[in-house]
């Protein structure tokens, strides 16, 4: 927003104590509310160029800006900090160059490329909502990306085999034993259930049967760890694992079977997110790369194989451990297939930066990952980024898979969308639209609940699931940023005035306040999509929209637009709420999220 007054200061700078420095470094900021001023810059970083205490420092810059920009109407010192006022026909300006701009916050190509890996889900168990928050904390930050200039390549990596998948296999084998059936003759179709959910209910019947067994074996004497290593049914998953890595056709044949089911149910909950993927990767064919890789740092002796045949990296001297790479038994462990993913990803598009969207816990593995890769001296490994974000948490606690208490994706979108259908009838302003038009609002608004409700929190931090707070129309939430842009909407059809040019309106117009305050706003919309996309954090983006939202609603509380005091006014004030209504409509559509023109 104010990159031409960060220039101008470096400009003083170098002019007057013949030294350089990086304007991006220059801090800016809105002025606080308490204190007289449009921007406030931190000049104590200068006091040690001019030799001067701060205030007669703030003063210095200050007359100098003054003089170099006619666009600053006065200035004030307050301690270390510069307050700048600037004319009204500056903030006019800047309104009707924002007006002018077709994709107006957008910037031009940075000519880098990122690739975003989101989702990347098992297919032993449907998508819940700690795959949700993934979900859309990775298509926003790839949207942002792609708003801040980047090419962004938008991936999804599928856990589709590995000991873990084995088990919903096994236990579907001997469900099918057990009711005497052939395999394949138990089918989604035939259970009336999605196919990602009939994977998941048998990864859970697994863990309930492998329960019982060890409750059974303790109850002979054995201690846990024994009791485990004695587990028929391990063994018998440990096995099948070992069949699938050789190619054992049956055990094939079953995989790929129950990996159809999950793809399905998957592509199903991804279009009901609205959500999208360039490219999906399968560690099926990404981990035979990785043992190569394994196999290529042991000849390098960057690893170590040990007399047992397993492969490790030890870590120690860089503050973490000794990493196994491969198994005894020749099977490949998840680093290893991120190892060979990571590979595969550079050599398809060659990316600047490969940002990971993975919860927190998995922290420690991706600096694992980082280093091994930088160890192996790969050419990518720096553009190595974790997009590290907190769990989401229900009242009751956290969410486990094996025991079946998650909050299932699918579910909880129709919940969502059931609560705006039944809060928008509420309201009663249905009038004159179609089933199909009251179907897609419903839609609409408890998909932006939702989305904005698990965006608008930092993603570093743990967040606990409300869905009631989140359908509010009142407060922090999607539908009341939705609501401010259906009630813009309404204004502009129904002003009925032949629209004048923009620039014509702002000659001699006298702002209000709340006008000013408003453009200011707009103004910042830039910048939060740079910062966003800076720190990897959608959130940033989320509250700016919310606080544009706010200010609008508490002009249009004291201001009227189309009954103000002169036509003028009125052409003035619809080009604002216009420009208020496009900044609204494209920070959603950053988000994920759909601007609704009725609500």
């Amino acid at each position: 927003m104010f990159h031409f007054l960060k220039a101008s200061i470096s400009n003083i700078i170098t002019e007057n104590f013949q030294q350089n420095i990086n304007a991006n470094s220059i801090q800016i900021n809105a002025t606080p509310t308490d204190f007289v001023g449009d921007c406030t810059i931190v000049v104590f970083p200068f006091t040690k160029f001019s030799k001067l205490n701060p205030e007669a420092t703030g003063n210095f810059f200050g007359e100098q800006l003054k003089l170099q920009n006619s666009s600053i109407e006065s200035f004030n010192v307050v301690k270390g900090f510069l307050n700048i006022v600037f004319t009204q026909q500056f903030w006019l300006s800047q309104l009707a160059q924002a007006s002018n701009q077709n994709n107006y916050g957008f910037h031009p190509s940075s000519g880098k490329k990122i690739m975003v890996e989101y989702s990347s889900p098992n297919t032993n168990k449907p998508l819940h909502l700690g795959h949700v928050r993934n979900i859309l904390l990775g298509h926003s930050i790839s949207e942002i990306l792609k708003a801040c200039g980047n090419e962004v390549i938008k991936t999804t990596l599928v856990n589709d085999r590995g000991i873990h998948i084995c088990k919903s296999m096994l236990a579907y084998k001997k469900d099918c034993e057990k009711r005497e059936m052939e395999i394949g003759s138990i089918n989604p179709a035939t259970e009336s259930m999605k196919g990602d959910h009939l994977v998941g209910k048998y990864y859970v019947i697994f863990n309930d049967l492998f329960k019982l067994e060890i409750e059974k074996l303790k109850a002979e004497g054995l201690n846990e760890d024994d009791a485990t290593k004695k587990s028929t049914l391990m063994a018998e998953t440990q096995q099948m694992l070992l069949d699938w890595e050789a190619g054992k056709p049956e055990v094939i044949a079953l995989w790929k079977m129950m990996n159809s089911w999950v793809y399905e149910g998957f592509d199903a909950t991804y279009t009901t997110l609205g959500v999208t993927f360039n490219k999906t990767y399968y560690e099926s064919n990404t981990y035979l790369l990785g043992k190569e890789i394994v196999q290529e740092g042991v000849a390098n002796k960057v690893f170590t194989q040990d007399d047992d045949h397993s492969v490790w990296i030890d870590l120690t001297a860089d503050g973490l451990d000794r990493k196994i790479l491969q198994r005894k038994d020749g099977t490949s462990v998840y680093i290893t297939q991120d190892v060979g993913t990571a590979q595969m990803k550079y050599n398809d598009y060659g990316m600047n930066e490969s940002i990971y969207v993975v919860g927190n816990e998995q922290d420690y593995h991706f600096k694992v990952l980082q280093l091994i890769l930088k160890k192996m001296n790969k050419i990518y490994a720096d553009g190595i980024y974790h997009l590290s974000y907190g769990m989401v948490e229900l009242p009751t606690g956290k969410m486990k898979s094996r025991e079946g208490t998650v909050v299932d994706a699918d579910d909880l979108m129709n919940e969502m969308i059931t609560s705006a259908k039944l809060t928008t009838e509420e309201r009663g302003k249905l009038d004159g639209m179609t089933d199909d038009e009251k179907q897609k609002l419903y839609y609409t608004i408890g998909m932006g609940a939702l989305k904005y409700f698990l965006l608008k929190v930092d993603p570093k931090k743990k967040m606990l699931f409300n869905p009631a707070e989140s359908i509010e129309l009142q407060g922090n939430t999607g539908p009341f940023i939705q609501y401010t842009h259906a009630r813009i909407c309404s204004i502009l059809r129904n002003n009925g005035l032949e629209r004048k040019d923009v620039n014509d309106v702002i000659k001699n117009y006298h702002l209000h306040q709340l006008e000013k305050a408003l453009i200011q706003e707009i103004n910042l919309f830039p910048d939060k999509i740079l910062e966003s996309g800076k720190e990897h954090n959608p959130s940033i983006l989320a509250n700016y929209t919310y606080n544009l939202a706010k200010s609008f609603n508490q002009f249009y509380a004291e201001l009227s637009v189309l009954k103000a005091d002169t036509e003028n006014e009125i052409q003035f004030r619809l080009h604002l709420v216009e420009m208020v209504n496009k900044v609204i409509h494209q920070s959603l559509q950053l988000l994920g999220i759909q601007a609704p023109s009725v609500m």
